[in-house]
């Protein structure tokens, strides 16, 4: 898998985090997306023009940089972090990989 393809493949995962707030998959791409999903949370926290810059920059939709910061944000604003849940469902039957459920808490 080319760099580009990662980091797209992970940008559409958390546009559709951000968008349903739960989300099932992999639990490796799950961990990689805590990763990432975490710190764009933490800048949502705090509401000013350069922190939806840089977050606009990583998720290219304006309609979840919205409700990143007047939704979500305003949510965890007492949360020190922590704002992802994995909770495991089933393995799958073709290849046997387990899928979870990453939802936001």
């Amino acid at each position: 898998m080319s760099r580009g393809h990662y980091k797209m493949l992970f940008k559409n995962l958390c546009n559709s985090l951000i968008k349903y707030e739960k989300i099932k998959t992999t639990i490796k791409r799950a961990k990689e997306i805590k990763k990432i999903i975490e710190p764009i949370i933490n800048r949502s926290k705090v509401n000013i023009l350069h922190n939806k810059r840089i977050v606009y920059s990583y998720l290219n939709n304006r309609n979840n940089v919205y409700k990143l910061f007047n939704d979500i944000g305003y949510r965890y604003k007492n949360r020190n972090g922590g704002y992802t849940r994995i909770n495991k469902l089933y393995y799958r039957k073709g290849d046997s990989s387990l899928i979870v459920c990453i939802s936001l808490v």
